[in-house]
């Protein structure tokens, strides 16, 4: 991305940033708001359980943000409590931005404009080992006891085939995903207590079959490394008079987070734009137009692309 540049990173933990990364970048702590004037746009990196509701807020009031929030079922409340914040400074917040929530959202919402009345599906970790969920994990490390984890979500294959042969199922979230986590405890953790906690806890685990495999840090370590993940979003019902529709949109991703990143980057852009534009307060990957997301031109986009 010629058009970018990284003008500094904000931790809580500058010393192991620097550790990991050299001294290329500024690197300062988390609460050092001043050194964001040199910046025209923050992504903030939080997790969705915890970090996000409490830092997207104070971010908003002294830059303009993208975030990666992941919670589906408490993205509405999210965006209500950054549209607020960002409004108060004149700020633009872009929430939600990822593959899902994010692009898939986008195409949610196509699949639903093009096929009047369409019921739309999302499928994720469609692979043997299932895709491994950056957000599920996060939330796993953050259960007392945890020393490390990671978070595989599987899609249920008879309920894609279901979709695609346009019986149109009722599904709910268990339905349609089980999910697997491999867990290192720390030393002396109940371990029961550990498992009652990830199986109840709501807005990841709870409503889904799960399984808990607690493995040693050397196994997680060699087993369990790499980001992949991949999933599909299925928008399937009829059109004129009767005749089936139904439109896919998938992606296969060989690191999650690195994708990830990659949208997080294309949406800050257009921020930027639109923060140019007047445009202020929330908004999310529904609200913005493809071209805004591009380093081209509107001219070479319709010549290339149209």
């Amino acid at each position: 991305n010629s058009d970018m540049e990284l003008a500094g990173i904000l931790s809580r933990s500058p010393e192991r940033v620097r550790a990991e990364i050299g001294e290329s970048y500024p690197i300062y702590a988390s609460d050092d708001f001043e050194k964001l004037q040199g910046a025209d746009v923050a992504i903030l990196c939080g997790g969705s359980k915890s970090d996000l509701p409490e830092q997207g807020p104070v971010y908003a009031q002294y830059i303009h943000t993208v975030d990666s929030y992941d919670n589906h079922s408490e993205a509405y409340a999210y965006y209500k409590t950054m549209d607020e914040a960002a409004k108060k400074t004149e700020h633009l917040s872009c929430i939600s931005i990822g593959w899902d929530p994010g692009t898939f959202s986008v195409q949610r919402v196509l699949g639903n404009a093009f096929i009047p009345g369409a019921k739309t599906y999302g499928f994720y970790g469609t692979s043997e080992k299932g895709g491994l969920s950056m957000g599920h994990s996060d939330a796993l490390r953050r259960i007392a006891g945890v020393l490390d984890a990671r978070q595989y979500t599987h899609a249920i294959s008879e309920s894609i085939e279901k979709v695609r042969r346009g019986e149109n199922p009722s599904l709910k979230p268990g339905d349609m995903h089980w999910r697997e986590c491999f867990v290192v405890a720390k030393e002396g953790a109940d371990t029961a207590k550990i498992e009652e906690a990830i199986k109840t806890m709501p807005g990841y685990f709870a409503g889904y079959k799960t399984l808990v495999h607690f493995v040693s840090k050397e196994e997680l370590e060699t087993k369990h490394q790499g980001f992949p993940h991949d999933g599909l979003v299925i928008g399937a019902g009829t059109t004129g008079s009767g005749n089936s529709a139904r439109i896919e949109y998938t992606n296969i991703w060989g690191s999650n987070s690195e994708a990830t990143a990659s949208i997080l980057v294309a949406h800050a852009r257009a921020v930027y734009r639109l923060a140019k534009e007047g445009k202020t307060g929330a908004i999310t990957a529904l609200d913005i137009a493809p071209a805004y997301l591009s380093p081209q031109s509107r001219e070479d986009l319709i010549k290339n692309f149209l």
